[in-house]
């Protein structure tokens, strides 16, 4: 029972990281490709550390070996700052992106236009 609930967190967190593989591939300028890396990857992330979160539990509640406790106490404070440090990221590298002269590939409408120009 345990196998198959970790089987399916890792096939879904192996999912939404080749998703953002694919993004990366396929989107045409750095701020698509900075959609798909970032949201995919935190997802994907979220996913994996949950199956070891959940198998940490299932390896702690027979015995209470404090060592599997720990380890699911580190993986929940993985996601918390990779869900804390992976928009802040995305943010700086599209802004600076932006201020070098990147323009957003296909934009009808450009509402930083002149904005960033010194």
């Amino acid at each position: 029972m345990i196998e198959g609930v970790l089987a399916i967190l890792l096939a879904i967190g192996v999912g939404f990281n080749l998703l953002a593989s694919v993004g990366i591939l396929r989107f045409p300028d750095v701020y698509t490709r900075i959609h798909a890396s970032t949201k995919c990857t935190t997802f994907g992330t979220i996913f994996i550390v949950l199956a070891t979160v959940v198998y940490s539990i299932y390896r702690w509640l027979p015995n209470h070996d404090a060592r599997w406790i720990t380890i699911g106490i580190h993986s929940a404070l993985v996601v918390i700052f990779l869900v804390l440090t992976n928009p802040v990221g995305a943010h700086a590298i599209g802004r600076a992106a932006r201020k070098s002269g990147i323009r957003p590939y296909g934009a009808v409408i450009d509402e930083l236009e002149g904005y960033y120009e010194l």
